[in-house]
This record gives structure tokens, sequence and C-alpha cells, in this order.
């Protein structure tokens, strides 16, 4: 039997199958888009991931820019501080050698006019002097408050040892070390041998020391006997260790220039006056009294004759020779004075009125140490 499209026009069963082509291709054309968007979408999140790439490097850089930012800004604000303590150093230098200039004209002044009209007192050993930016504390140490390192006794330099609380051994040997290096010797010293084969070699003078420094090449002298160390101070608390404090040196106690005979009771060392025989409770009375004034002529007489202390043994002010030490402070913004502190020195001579300059300037110390 034929089928009743069989029947149709051919014109109708082409328009027919022209509609199923076009209804397949629709479908087709349905599927094509889906899979088109499936791809789409693939692209899409590869993209996102290149963002995220993207943007986490950015943040590491970020980062590290920072990093390197701080260090650049603590780096310049500890060049910027160490700068300007430089600075405040330089500054309290020149104070400081002010005011050592302002006091050796002074006391030259004092010395030559009358008594009553001294700009620095009689027996003074201090002086504060306040500058618009800062202040200076100028001391006056006569070499007469040290002993003479060339002169003194092997006795006399024994008991200063000991009372700088230097081993009795070690202390034993640096007198006999000293008398050996200022002393003659004929046939070659006591410790030329141990000279010998230091690096750099040398040998003792056996001549009178020209300068104090020398006696860091002597036998026996470390830098800790010559310039002092710090010692704990008093008991152990439980706040924290016991506090240092100095002790003194060699440096503080002996001279090329100190004269041998006696010393000046108001600026001498605590180790000095017991090496010149002065007794342990005396001395104590001593630095006692020294705290509020110093000593006078007549009331050093009168304590010496109430304690039986030999009268070669003690003395007020010194002779023509003096350390002037000036310790200067600035003073900050805000009207106080700064913590740092610059000390300096100068060893002067006061020469006499027919001399060509009344002051000569024998040694000059840049870095100093002070109370």
């Amino acid at each position: 039997m034929r089928h009743w499209a069989d029947s149709l026009p051919h014109e109708l069963r082409r328009i027919s199958n022209a509609g199923k082509t076009k209804w397949h291709c629709a479908l087709v054309g349905m599927h094509g888009v889906r899979q088109a968007k499936s791809a789409g979408g693939g692209v899409i999140r590869h993209k996102g991931r290149q963002r995220g790439s993207a943007l986490l490097t950015v943040m590491w850089l970020s980062a590290a820019l920072a990093a390197i930012a701080f260090s650049l800004a603590i780096t310049v604000r500890g060049e910027t501080e160490r700068t300007s303590t430089a600075i405040d150093g330089l500054r309290a230098y020149y104070l400081a050698r002010g005011g050592v200039e302002r006091a050796a004209l002074e006391l030259l002044w004092s010395i030559s006019q009358d008594p009553s009209k001294r700009l620095i007192p009689q027996y003074s050993t201090q002086v504060l002097y306040h500058f618009a930016s800062g202040d200076v504390r100028v001391e006056f140490i006569p070499e007469a408050s040290k002993l003479n390192v060339n002169k003194e006794t092997p006795e006399v330099l024994g008991r200063l040892m000991l009372a700088l609380g230097i081993d009795p051994g070690r202390a034993a040997e640096i007198v006999l070390a000293i008398d050996d290096w200022r002393g003659q010797a004929a046939e070659g010293g006591l410790y030329d041998g141990y000279y010998s084969t230091q690096t750099p070699s040398f040998l003792a003078p056996h001549a009178s020391f020209q300068e104090i420094e020398e006696l860091l090449q002597v036998k026996g002298v470390t830098p800790e006997i010559y310039y002092g160390s710090y010692v704990p101070y008093g008991q152990q608390t439980l706040s924290g260790p016991r506090p240092l404090v100095r002790s003194s040196g060699l440096a503080d106690c002996l001279s090329v220039y100190g004269a041998r005979g006696p010393v000046d009771v108001n600026t001498a060392n605590p180790a000095v006056l017991a090496a010149v025989g002065v007794p342990a409770g005396a001395i104590s009375m001593i630095l006692e009294h020294r705290k509020t004034a110093p000593f006078t002529q007549q009331q050093l007489s009168d304590f010496m004759g109430s304690m039986g202390i030999p009268g070669a043994a003690l003395r007020v002010e010194g002779n023509s020779m003096l350390t002037i030490r000036a310790t200067a402070r600035l003073r900050v913004a805000n009207g106080q004075l700064s913590d740092l502190r610059r000390t300096l020195a100068v060893q002067v001579k006061y020469m006499p009125r027919e001399a060509d300059t009344p002051i000569h300037y024998l040694r000059w110390y840049d870095t100093a140490w002070s109370d």
C-alpha cells in the first residue's frame, strides 16, 4: 500500500523535507551554542587564574618594598641620631675648651691681683661656669697633689701600690721595675731581658721618666693598673647587680712634675694620702671635710695638730704647675642640661713675671676622665 505522503505533489514533499532539514540544523546549532558556552566558560576561568597570580605578585612586591622602606627609614634615623650626637659632642668639646681658657686666665688674674678681688677664691678646687649654651665644671689639680715618680722612695711607692688595691706580689714587682727603669745600670738592668722579648722589643732607659705614660711599658703595669678600673660597690640587692664605681690608677697618683714632700690636702687621692703616712681615720675625715669646703691653711694646721700628723705630710695648694680639667654639658631646648658630657684637660705652668708668656701649656688631653 502506498503511503499517503506518496500521493502528495512533489513540491509539498520538497517543502516537508526542507523543514526537517532546518529543524535538524536548528538542533545542531543549539548544541553548538552549548559547546561554545562551555568552552567560553573555560576561557573565563583561565583568565581569572591569571588575574589572581598577578595580584599575588603585586602584594609580594608591595611587602618587599615596604620592608626596604622600613629598613631605610631605620638606617636614616640612626644616622641622623649619630650625626646629632657627634655635633653635640663637638659643641661640648669647644664649650669645655672655653671653660679651660677662661679658668686659666681668671686664675692668673686672681694670683696677680689683690686677694679681695680674686675672681677665683683662694683654696678653690673647682669652679662652675654658666654659659648660654651649657655649663662647665672646671677642676684644679695641682701637681703637688701627686707623688713624683722619679724621686719617691721604693717604700712610699710600695705603700701607694697597696693602697690602690694591687696584689702585694704584683706591687713589689712594679716597685722593683720602676726603680730599675729610673736607676742607672752598669751591666744591664734587672728586667732588660724581659723588655728585649717584647714586640716591639726595647730597653729600659735607666734614666728619669720623661712622661708619666712610660709607666705603661714598665713590667707588671697593665692598663687597668695605670688608668684605673671599675669595681662593684656595696652589697648585692634584689633590684639588680651592685653598682660599679671607679677605682684610681697610677695616673691619678704619680707625676713626673710632682714635688717630693707634702701633698695638697684638698686634691690628693686617698691612696696618695695613705702613701705619705696619713692614718686611715684621718683620711676619712679629710674626705668628709672636702665634700663641704676645702681646707684653709689655718684649718689644716689645727687638723694636723689634733690628729698627730707630721707637718711634712700635707700642705694646701700647689706650686706653679697644675692640671685644669673641664667637663661640659650642653643646654637643650627645654633649658635642662644634656646627659652628654665631654671632658678635657690641660697641664699648665704659670711663669714668672719676666717670662715671655705668663702661661705655658705643657700637655693637652682632648679626652679625659672626671667624676
